[in-house]
């Protein structure tokens, strides 16, 4: 396993010793098709705080899987927990149906970023993580970091100075970092953190083609469109507890699509609205009863077809100036199910 971390700086290549928290029953469960399985996984610090709290969680092999929450909802702890960086308070966890020691060396994992030196080639930066590595040959060396540097797309760039990289090419390196070598699993923290719109573009789509050749990817992220755009399936965190899990699609299943109708005679478009049966009809704020001031009105798109609304609409003599189907987002979801707004700071 490659994991980078801000602090060491250099992969840690032999598995540490196994603290036996990968204990039978998960493995067992995890034989299946997970690729990580957690059961009642818990984290208390000294002074009582609980970082992670009881969490059970269910990883298909395959899927690009969004671990999303707010800073400080755990996250980071429990990815260290499941490379053996930080020792679990209770429960168990497997990653690949194996004990922890065995699981290791087929996972990449990317852990806050590498220290990359700036006046060095991505070539050799590679070269030196990889030197770092006990468990690497060296007569291979060569051929693991050219296999990583293409995987990225930074073959062309492989000669240019670290300092020269913009920041999505510095995070692919870092990606390049944690498949150093074959890789069934690669776990990444926060990949986009920091980065511009074409860097987080970079990086999304580099997740997609590594999770098309076969390999798992877990991605923590407090960002929750990039999940959207990025994942299959998601899990969203709260202070330390599991709040949802599943697919993209079934997480927002649980919500309705709503309609929203631009209008300069709201009044009239709820009227109409309520007429066609559609449920839950709200005027948006700014938008009064008084004819004639212009506004928004939503309501339950139910089975109703967009276009047979607009013309409805429009038959009943309701000024419409814009029409759309508005889809729950994952920021609906995790307000739906703890009734708070999604604070990125936690």
């Amino acid at each position: 396993m490659t994991t980078a971390t801000r602090e060491a700086g250099a992969p840690f290549g032999a598995a540490p010793p196994s603290s036996g928290h990968a204990a039978t029953d998960a493995a067992t469960d995890a034989a299946t098709d997970a690729a990580i399985v957690t059961r009642g996984l818990t984290k208390r610090f000294r002074g009582g705080q609980v970082a992670v709290d009881a969490l059970d969680l269910t990883v298909p092999r395959g899927s690009v899987y969004g671990f999303l929450g707010p800073n400080g909802s755990g996250k980071t702890t429990t990815i260290r927990m499941l490379l053996g960086l930080v020792t679990p308070t209770e429960g168990e966890h497997a990653m690949l149906g194996l004990p922890l020691a065995r699981a290791l060396p087929k996972v990449g994992a990317l852990v806050e970023g590498p220290a990359f030196h700036p006046y060095l080639s991505g070539t050799a930066n590679l070269m030196r993580l990889d030197a770092a590595d006990p468990t690497a040959p060296r007569s291979t060396a060569g051929r693991r970091v050219a296999e990583a540097l293409e995987r990225v797309g930074l073959s062309a760039a492989a000669g240019k100075r670290y300092r020269a990289y913009s920041l999505g090419m510095r995070q692919r390196l870092a990606i390049a970092a944690a498949l150093l070598g074959p890789r069934e699993l690669l776990i990444l923290d926060e990949p986009t953190n920091g980065l511009d719109p074409q860097g987080t573009r970079e990086v999304r789509t580099l997740v997609r083609e590594i999770a098309a050749d076969g390999t798992t990817v877990f991605v923590s992220s407090h960002l929750l469109a990039e999940i959207e755009q990025m994942c299959t399936h998601a899990a969203i965190m709260r202070a330390g507890r599991l709040v949802a899990d599943g697919t993209i699609v079934s997480l927002r299943g649980g919500l309705v699509s709503r309609i929203r109708v631009e209008t300069s005679d709201p009044a009239a478009a709820a009227r109409a609205l309520d007429a066609l049966g559609l449920a839950d009809v709200r005027l948006t704020d700014g938008a009064a009863l008084a004819p004639g001031l212009a506004g928004e009105v939503t309501a339950e798109l139910g089975g109703h077809a967009p276009e047979r609304i607009n013309a409805a609409l429009v038959g009943d003599g309701v000024p419409v100036r814009g029409l759309a189907v508005v889809r729950p987002s994952l920021e609906d979801v995790f307000v739906g199910l703890t009734g708070e707004g999604f604070d990125v700071d936690g």
